[in-house]
């Protein structure tokens, strides 16, 4: 099907094949290169379609704005041309990034403007909370190792989005990494301070502000910075906590403070987190996004943080997003300034070792809502919990399913078994596709001829587990610990494997066409003439 882009067309619908629009006449190729397919929406200033690039080889596809403000009016046909060259020289400038969409074209035609981006194939983190419910904590933090670096990028760059929802965040289905879209509302020309300078005070940036309820108090009054976008990307982590939207959340009367801890079962630590990234007030939340990096690195990651730490020459506990494993290296590599802050952390660490020590002695609950200590790790609060208890009520630790339990779960709809011990189990064959193994122990797991298709392995221990022949393809495994894993046959294609451990992994005839891979990573593993690598030939690397 071929779409007309005229705005006035009673039925832009029409044949593969026309080029002339059999309603209205108009022609369908736009600027004689682009050919629409389908409307994928239209909000108060334009509408977007997906199309085809018929002037590259392979007619690509590519995501058309087109400016069409619901009002005629010149100021608001003012303010939309504003919003549209603004967005076109905020994509020029960022668009470099690869979780930002590259502008590709940017022209006015027939008297309608037009912005030409890099269509980004994928759900929404809205799409997905509505197809699959809210996230465990586990996902929350995976989500914000993902973001929070894409945040301090743009910020980097002088910018602050001002849209930041899950409707605006993409996860693209080639390598199931986040893209930031969207940036019409974005405010480019920071002031000192964050103050706006007079000439900001506009009809544009009136109605340029985001999204109420994501949007905090300070840029609904037309003074946004930096914060701004982290108080947005707070509210999100509700949304994926719990599958409501702001509005449907109730807030304090006298403060405006959101009333979202009742909501949540996540640990202490993470709530502390929270609240400070959604503080009303914009001087007590984080200022920029490194500070968010920063308190999120000690909690996951204690059981390697003294070693990291107190050994110079190991690397020091960095952001996820940021780590490369290198031959001879399971860590991440050494920020400029670690060693100064490595004493002040590992005291951090030690003091929260010694609370959890108290409250595991005690029996105390460490989770908000009642929930035992660590995080929370099933999608349903009322059926799962991190830790068994015992008749006292103390944790004894992770759950530890057997091979039919994790077979049943799954077939009745079980997809969540991030953080769970599974070591030793035998699944041969099974089907768990699309489901979350976020940092759960895998170690010598028979998952022999498994589909395990889209399935997250982030931060996973699969050492020298059994994959062989298994469908890896779309796979997820940044961050994983796949030392001595036999991936004999096995289907990786289009998986992401950036940062996993590979060292020993026999990759000998593993299908690796399109996976996230590198060339040091490869060479620390077993590959033969029968590897097919990411390239698409066969061979050695």
């Amino acid at each position: 099907m071929s779409y007309c882009l005229n705005p006035a067309c009673p039925n832009p619908q029409n044949p593969t094949d026309t080029e002339i629009c059999r309603a209205c006449n108009s022609k369908i190729l736009l600027r004689d290169r682009y050919k629409v397919i389908r409307s994928l929406g239209q909000g108060g200033f334009g509408a977007t379609f997906l199309a085809q690039d018929e002037g590259l080889p392979g007619e690509p596809c590519c995501v058309i704005k087109q400016l069409r403000p619901s009002t005629t009016a010149p100021q608001v046909l003012e303010m939309a041309r504003e919003l549209f060259a603004r967005e076109a020289r905020t994509l020029g400038k960022i668009g470099n990034h690869p979780q930002v969409p590259r502008l590709l074209d940017y022209f006015e035609d027939s008297q309608q403007f037009y912005l030409v981006q890099e269509y980004i194939s994928g759900y929404t983190l809205q799409q997905e909370i509505k197809r699959d419910g809210p996230m465990s904590e586990a996902g929350v933090k995976q989500f914000l190792s993902e973001i929070i670096p894409v945040l301090e990028y743009i910020h980097s760059q002088q910018v602050i989005h001002r849209d930041i929802k899950p409707a605006n965040m993409i996860r693209r289905e080639q390598d199931r990494k986040l893209v930031l879209i969207d940036f019409g509302a974005v405010k480019n020309q920071v002031s000192q301070g964050g103050a706006s300078s007079n000439s900001d005070q506009t009809a544009l940036t009136a109605y340029a502000i985001g999204t109420p309820g994501f949007a905090p108090p300070e840029q609904m009054a037309m003074r946004p910075v930096y914060a701004s976008d982290i108080y947005a990307v707070g509210v999100t982590c509700i949304y994926l906590l719990t599958g409501k939207s702001p509005k449907e959340l109730e807030y304090d009367p006298k403060t405006g403070e959101m009333l979202w801890k009742k909501q949540v079962y996540i640990s202490d630590h993470f709530a502390d987190v929270m609240k400070k990234m959604l503080e009303v007030s914009v001087a007590h939340r984080f200022q920029c996004a490194e500070e968010v990096l920063r308190a999120l690195d000690l909690e996951p990651y204690l059981d390697s943080l003294e070693q990291g730490l107190a050994t110079k020459s190991k690397p020091s506990i960095r952001n996820p997003g940021y780590r490369q494993f290198h031959s001879g290296d399971l860590g991440p590599q050494t920020s400029p300034n670690a060693n100064s802050s490595a004493s002040s952390r590992l005291a951090q660490a030690a003091a929260i070792r010694a609370r959890r020590a108290k409250m595991e002695n005690t029996g105390t609950p460490q989770m908000h809502n009642g929930a035992g200590s660590g995080a929370f790790i099933g999608r349903n609060p009322t059926t799962s919990t991190l830790k068994n208890s015992n008749s006292s009520g103390k944790p004894k630790g992770p759950i530890k399913l057997d091979a039919p339990g994790v077979i049943t779960a799954y077939a009745k709809g079980r997809r969540d078994f991030a953080q769970m011990d599974l070591s030793l189990l035998n699944l041969e064959k099974a089907n768990l596709s699309g489901s979350i193994f976020h940092q759960t122990k895998l170690v010598k797991t028979n998952l022999q001829a498994a589909d395990l298709a889209n399935a997250d392995f982030g931060r996973a221990s699969l050492s020298k587990a059994i994959l062989r022949d298994a469908n890896l393809g779309r796979a997820y495994f940044n961050q994983a610990d796949l030392e001595g894993a036999d991936l004999r046959g096995a289907d990786l294609s289009y998986a992401y494997l950036s940062n996993a451990n590979i060292r020993g992994a026999n990759l000998c005839g593993a299908n690796l066409s399109n996976a996230k891979i590198t060339e040091e990573q490869l060479a620390t593993a077993k590959t033969n003439w029968a590897t097919v690598l990411p390239s698409g030939k066969r061979g050695f690397w």
